[in-house]
């Protein structure tokens, strides 16, 4: 796929590096560059087309309110967007139907709809800083995510009957997964407030009772007892790892949770000492759609970890 685009600004070079440090040198080049944004492309040029129509600033505020009103750990059976006002339900939930596209195809899970952000959304193509919220990482459906939904979807007797927490949970597939295989009990957390949204209406999307959500960092909180903890995705950083791998530990040897990590083999995961503590329980060969918006990735495991 080839797109012919101009130099890249001073601006947008800063913004990428600060997303992604580890590609500085390619994208300080002369030559066009593209910030790989999970499954989409948002090309780095200054020949942007501004939409007039957009209500920024509307947004912004909107996203503001959200962001500093710190949702608790919502009662269970409770959907938490419903709480927070008759203006922000309506407007939040415009903008999301606006600039994504409910889709089944193009990933291991085609039972699961999702509202995600595909080639047909104005901003697959957009310059990364006009998104005026924070960076949608719940609209990109993860490898790792996808191979552990397939995981549960076909092994429901791991989740059946049990309570089951989903950290990252992004989109929400997996925690919708877990719902579909019978699991009694669910906690989706992410630590944007947005993702809440999205998860709540991918529920709706698969006819599904919204579950409860939990926007914070849950690596933060003292632990709760869960059967199952799943993970995906989530090793793209050295000091988030050694947390991560800290916080599981500490599940495992306090209630004896059983933890499944799903990761497509990013060497921030491959070359974590995690590594010596893992099971391989299920390998996926990705469609060819997630394989072309992940860098050629091929495949996608599904670990149990095992301190």
């Amino acid at each position: 796929m080839t797109h012919q685009r101009g130099p890249v600004t001073p601006a947008e070079i800063s913004l990428a590096t600060r997303l992604f440090p580890q590609e500085k040198q390619l994208l300080s080049g002369a030559t066009p560059a593209y910030l790989c944004f999970g499954t989409r492309l948002m090309a780095l040029s200054p020949g942007w087309r501004v939409f007039a129509s957009f209500p920024m600033n509307r947004y912004v505020v909107l996203w503001k309110a959200v962001r500093s009103s710190g949702f608790p750990l919502f009662p269970w059976g409770h959907c938490p967007w419903r709480g927070i006002g008759s203006l922000l339900d309506p407007e939040m939930k415009a903008f999301l139907e606006e600039n994504t596209e409910v889709t089944s195809s193009g990933s291991l899970t085609p039972e699961i709809q999702l509202r995600l952000l595909t080639p047909r959304c104005k901003f697959w193509w957009e310059r990364a800083d006009l998104w005026p919220l924070r960076d949608p990482y719940w609209a990109i459906y993860w490898p790792g995510g996808q191979a552990l939904s397939r995981y549960l979807l076909d092994n429901p007797d791991v989740v059946r009957g049990k309570s089951v927490l989903d950290i990252g949970s992004g989109c929400g597939a997996t925690a919708i997964a877990a719902k579909m295989s019978g699991a009694l009990r669910i906690l989706a957390n992410d630590i944007d407030p947005i993702a809440g949204m999205a998860i709540t209406l991918n529920c709706e999307l698969n006819q599904l009772n919204p579950f409860p959500i939990l926007i914070k960092n849950i690596l933060d909180l003292e632990q709760d007892k869960w059967d199952l903890v799943v993970l995906g995705d989530m090793f793209y950083d050295e000091d988030l790892a050694d947390s991560l791998l800290q916080w599981l530990k500490n599940c495992f040897e306090t209630h004896r949770t059983q933890v499944l990590i799903g990761d497509p083999g990013r060497p921030q995961f491959t070359g974590h000492s995690i590594q010596h503590q893992l099971h391989k329980v299920a390998e996926y060969s990705l469609p060819e759609p997630t394989r072309q918006d992940n860098n050629g990735l091929t495949t996608s495991t599904v670990w149990q970890f095992q301190p």
